[in-house]
């Protein structure tokens, strides 16, 4: 079993991080200072932050502004070598990089390796993506004139991240972004900094020039009002983030107000439907990993198993039984199926939605739900659970659709179980929240499957899946409650970073205007066939 190095006696040092603002870091700390902690390991830190203000975001917009008319003169297929550059740096350092991840946020080291992957994935497909940049010859409706269309970069991107994901979805921005020809001010979660510093170093090594990334780091509300600020000043032209549904909101209004449509990836109550003919321990194995894995902590964590009732019964005693038999704890060992819950601030308010379960749900999974202590505690738990924050799994059966529990997002190690009896209730059961980020359905029937993806309104649909595990070039986003119908990743998230430039090159000599001087060619439109 690997064990981190503090076991072994030798714990990583504390580092210092701070903003980066047109390739200088800022040693100031107008914003405070804050202390970033190992969440396994909770009297171990991490990182000492030196915090930024709202003027630290508007001058980290400024520098952006600045540096972005050379960057976008680069000729795109030459940005994507950096790309590419990037993606062999961070394939260098991926232990160092998935270590530090297991450590700030406590994912389970075999997932942080995974997320750094999808970083290299990124950058491997939007290195081809610089000499891609498609535009069009459009034909003419008049002679001696052609048209043609441009992508052209947005200019400054403000992106603001969480820290759940706090490499692999900051990627799904910066890459394309700076494949584009933007320059970028990123605010990364504050609950994971030093990930957040230690990935733009790489991006920096990867020979990107000053002021084309910047980096600042304050709190969420600091940042709110530094956006508005810059705004305000018109030094952003695209907003992106990564976070709760009602941020999210209060960010669309923003953008709104100036006329812009950010891109907005929200949360997620996914449904998991299981029909009759399903296989079971197959969708025991994706409701495990999507429910659980993360220790639910996902956009794309399953929230509610929408199960037949014929086989309802059959599918929570196997769901109960793997989940009594996982192991649960240290990140850094190798069979965990999750570890502690992303900070001090989410394991208290996954308590509060403890608070939600009712008299007439059935409660399944572990020896005890909320905290694991030792006065609370879990059998098969790999470590001390006294040393983190770390919960029980929680299945609960017995839902309801007009159940709170059915219908919020509970970030964290909780589960929910529906029944249904015919497919058009398990449909409207599986939209009824007003989510729609991801949808799985597991069955053997292809009518079921293409029936049930015609009428769910998710963005993203697996099909004996679970309802987590992107791939890195197939659209990410959601409808509803969990976005605005923006899309993340593969060639559809150059829609978000490029705007279309369409010309007219007229070379006839005179002024030819369009629905005016068209020619009509004759017909004869009384024409009929003899009988």
């Amino acid at each position: 079993m690997r064990t981190t190095d503090a076991r072994e006696g030798t714990a990583p040092a504390t580092r210092t991080v701070t903003s980066i603002v047109g390739g200088k870091t800022h040693e100031d700390s107008p914003g405070g200072t804050m202390r970033s902690v190992n969440p396994a390991r909770k009297h171990e830190a991490v990182a000492e932050v030196l915090l930024g203000d709202a003027g630290t975001f508007v001058a980290a917009c400024r520098a952006a502004r600045g540096a972005q008319g050379d960057w976008a003169s680069v000729p795109a297929p030459i940005r994507s070598q950096v790309i590419k550059k990037i993606g062999r740096i961070v394939e260098r350092n991926k232990e160092a990089l998935a270590r530090l991840v297991t450590r700030e946020i406590g994912k389970p080291y075999t997932e942080a390796l995974g997320e750094v992957q999808e970083i290299v994935d990124t950058c491997d497909f939007f290195t081809g993506e610089g000499r891609r940049l498609y535009g069009q010859t459009v034909p003419s409706e008049m002679p001696d004139k052609q048209l043609f269309t441009f992508r052209m970069p947005v200019g400054v991107a403000a992106i603001i991240t969480a820290g759940n994901f706090p490499v692999a979805v900051p990627s799904w921005y910066l890459i394309p972004a700076l494949t584009c020809g933007n320059t970028v001010v990123w605010k990364p979660a504050e609950y994971s900094p030093a990930v957040g510093d230690a990935l733009a170093k790489l991006f920096q090594a990867g020979g990107l020039p000053d002021g084309v990334l910047n980096v600042v780091q304050c709190e969420g509300k600091t940042a709110f009002e530094g956006l508005e600020m810059a705004l305000e000043e018109g030094l952003v032209d695209k907003v992106g983030f990564t976070g709760s549904s009602e941020v999210g909101r209060e960010i669309g209004a923003l953008c709104g107000r100036h006329l812009q449509s950010p891109c907005l990836e929200l949360g997620g109550k996914n449904p998991l439907v299981v029909m009759p003919d399903a296989d079971l321990d197959l969708a025991v194995e994706g409701a495990l990993f999507s429910g659980f894995g993360t220790a639910g902590q996902r956009c794309t964590s399953l929230g509610t198993a929408i199960v037949h009732e014929s086989v309802h019964d059959e599918f929570v005693a196997r769901l109960t039984s793997r989940l009594e038999e996982a192991a649960i704890g240290d990140p850094m060992a190798d069979d965990v199926l999750y570890g502690p819950m992303l900070s001090e601030r989410f394991a208290d308010r996954f308590a509060g939605f403890l608070d939600m379960i009712e008299d007439h749900h059935t409660v399944h999974g572990s020896t005890g739900t909320g905290r694991i202590t030792h006065e609370n505690p879990r059998e098969n738990f790999v470590g001390d659970p006294e040393e983190g924050f770390f919960c029980h799994p929680t299945l609960v059966s017995g839902v309801k659709p007009d159940d709170e529990v059915f219908n919020t997002e509970t970030f964290g190690p909780l589960v929910s179980v529906a029944s249904f009896s015919a497919f058009e209730e398990a449909v409207e059961l599986s939209n009824s929240h007003g989510y729609g980020l991801s949808a799985a359905i597991y069955t053997r029937d292809a009518t079921n499957a293409l029936r049930f993806r015609g009428g769910n309104r998710a963005g993203m649909l697996s099909v004996n899946n679970s309802t987590s595990g992107a791939e890195a070039h197939l659209p990410f986003g959601g409808n509803g409650k969990s976005g605005n119908g923006s899309r993340l990743s593969g060639i559809w998230v150059l829609d978000q970073f490029t705007r279309w430039q369409s010309m007219n090159w007229d070379f006839a000599g005179k002024l030819q205007k369009a629905q005016m001087d068209v020619a009509d060619l004759p017909a004869d439109l009384d024409f009929t066939l003899p009988d």
